[in-house]
């Protein structure tokens, strides 16, 4: 397992399968993106006390990142601060020669955690 910095890593790569496992009372939200190797990029918040972080939403289907190199890997935050602690919203924009996909993230926090996603490459 190796934690990715720059999201642009995966731009050239073709992904097999390109899914979404639901949070449960074991597991937080992952969008996994896995080639025919077995080898898969994970995006998820390991979620703490006092915080949380939830995938949000999905424009597009997942199914154009498949089979296809990826063109665009591209990741954007908005943040605020209030009364209650921190807010941040992560956006990423991925496409290929099939269409685009963009996904969303809603982070709050009581503003002492972290609210933000976090990629991982397990290989």
């Amino acid at each position: 397992m190796r934690k990715i910095s720059n999201i642009s890593e995966l731009v050239g790569q073709t992904f097999s399968k390109v899914y979404v496992v639901d949070s449960d009372a074991f597991h937080d939200d992952q969008l996994i993106f896995e080639k025919s190797n077995g080898d898969k990029y994970a995006f998820y918040h390991e979620q703490e006390c006092c915080e949380s972080v939830l995938l949000k939403e999905i424009v597009g289907e997942l199914s154009d990142l498949e089979n296809s190199p990826i063109l665009i890997a591209y990741e954007n935050f908005s943040s605020e601060d209030n009364d209650n602690g921190s807010l941040l919203w992560t956006f990423y924009k991925f496409a290929t020669q099939k269409g685009y996909v963009d996904v969303s993230w809603y982070g709050e926090s009581n503003g002492h955690y972290s609210e933000s996603v976090n990629m991982y490459r397990y290989f």
